[in-house]
């Protein structure tokens, strides 16, 4: 099975493919507010993401289903294209958080909404449970539904931690 078939047929994305790749690791470190990790591998109608970065850090699409490309040193980690995509497809990591924890802005679109301070199970692409993380900040939603949770997390999983689950 190619990679496209296994993407198709699972929705889990395997490997780095166009439209679907971290920020260059030597930016990536030292970037105070972090960057966007943007993972939308297929060719689909849509850019909320260029239309609403106001860095102009994601680049104007040539066709509307160009998958996105980003110009990492226009990046302000504000996580507005996370809030707008429909897809769930955007969300920042911020490296320089701190020694040993990264900061995670994740889309959150499920109810309970959580609360500064509460803990929560950090999970990969396939949805295991990868770490416990603390939430740092909630940004509430302007036109959509869509939360932003700014989550700390182990730095070491910056390549695996894609959502959140409140925990009870």
């Amino acid at each position: 099975m190619t990679e496209n078939e296994m993407l198709f047929n699972s929705g889990v994305l395997t490997g780095e493919r166009k439209g679907a790749v971290r920020p260059p690791a030597d930016i990536w470190r030292g970037k105070k507010g972090g960057l966007v990790v943007v993972e939308c591998p297929q060719r689909i109608p849509c850019n909320p993401c260029n239309t609403s970065c106001p860095a102009g850090a994601i680049t104007p699409f040539e066709d509307i289903n160009d998958t996105p490309e980003i110009e990492y040193s226009k990046c302000t980690g504000c996580a507005i294209c996370a809030a707008v995509c429909p897809g769930l497809a955007c969300f920042v990591i911020d490296l320089s958080f701190a020694p040993d924890k990264a900061l995670y802005k994740l889309p959150y679109e499920m109810l309970p909404v959580p609360a500064k301070g509460d803990a929560v199970d950090c999970l990969n692409r396939t949805g295991e449970t990868v770490a416990r993380g603390t939430v740092e900040a909630v940004t509430e939603p302007k036109k959509d539904r869509t939360h932003v949770v700014h989550v700390s997390a182990p730095k070491e999983l910056a390549n695996d931690i894609r959502a959140i689950r409140v925990v009870k």
